[in-house]
């Protein structure tokens, strides 16, 4: 499988995605970004009685104590917010599936997003991981700080330079000591990692309000008949010869990936963050208007839950 052409300047790609998509995404999502963020503001807005949920440190103990009920204070939430993107920019996210690569995907998200919060004043930084964290990019509010942002994710990575593969968990636990401030935090990956990611993400989420962004293509899942081949792994460099014609072959590689998926799946679900499934072969506009409807949907019914909210994958809502 090789690797995708280079892509557009990060200028260019800007440009496109503000033609093509944030004249539509902008004028559809105005207003709602709010929602996107659980924090905190410092106007009070009321007080409610204590429910299991809220935090202890919320409670108006003179209220609680004339009322002789726990009582907490409400706040208008703040309307300006911070967005991080931890961007996984590894070489096994450049590989061709015959649609677009996962990072050129991964672009069109961050570029789109990144601009859509910008606009409204809000500030986004960025945390790049290829093999190791190697760029931070502290939070701005600006055009600049977006071109700044898919400069990084369209950085050229070496193809072999990892013999343990992608540790996303290294990625999570600097997040963690950068990120002090209550935060919007996007873990934009394949989440194809190492094992020891899952606890990290869980920590983030409890501090943070996280969105896995998970990147995938039909090759996850399935391998088209291609015959004999060689197949690569992009990061480690190891080799393998294949029958891809071979049907018990294909079965077993389906197998796997399902079984590998499945467990993604519930280490997501258990981590506490909301999910957003993006699909290289899917339209990005769509999905984005559809997590954002998930987002005022749980904000309306379970305006303090902290349960995981999870976008449908793509190909299932096609």
């Amino acid at each position: 499988m090789a690797l995708s052409s280079p892509p557009p300047t990060p200028e260019a790609l800007l440009r496109r995605l503000e033609f093509s998509v944030l004249k539509r995404l902008d004028g559809l999502l105005q207003g709602d970004y709010r929602t996107w963020s659980r924090g905190q503001g410092v106007d009070l807005a009321g007080l409610r009685e204590y429910q299991p949920h809220d935090d202890v440190r919320h409670i108006d103990w003179n209220v609680t104590a004339r009322l002789d009920e726990p009582h907490v204070r409400c706040y208008v939430e703040d309307r300006d917010l911070t967005a991080w993107f931890l961007l996984d920019a590894t070489a096994s996210l450049q590989v061709d599936a015959g649609q677009r690569t996962k990072l050129e995907l991964a672009s069109g998200f961050v570029g789109t997003l990144a601009r859509v919060l910008t606009r409204h004043g809000n500030r986004v930084g960025a945390i790049r991981y290829s093999g190791q964290v190697d760029a931070v990019l502290p939070p701005k509010a600006t055009r600049t700080q977006v071109l700044h942002l898919l400069a990084a994710l369209q950085t050229p990575v070496q193809p072999v330079a990892q013999p343990q593969g992608t540790q996303l968990a290294d990625l999570l636990r600097r997040a963690a000591l950068l990120v002090r401030r209550r935060s919007l935090v996007f873990v934009v990956s394949d989440f194809v990692s190492a094992p020891g990611w899952e606890q990290p993400l869980a920590q983030l989420a409890q501090r943070h309000d996280v969105v896995a962004v998970r990147l995938g293509n039909g090759l996850d899942m399935a391998l088209p008949a291609y015959g004999l081949v060689t197949l690569q792994d992009a990061e480690t460099g190891e080799q393998f010869f294949v029958d891809a014609a071979d049907p018990s072959f294909r079965q077993r590689y389906a197998q796997a990936a399902q079984a590998e998926e499945a467990a993604r799946l519930n280490a997501l679900l258990h981590s506490g963050a909301d999910t957003l499934e993006l699909s290289t072969e899917e339209d990005l506009m769509q999905a984005l208007l559809r997590f954002a409807a998930l987002r005022r949907q749980r904000a309306r019914l379970r305006p303090h839950a902290r349960g995981p909210l999870s976008s449908p994958p793509l190909r299932e809502a096609a």
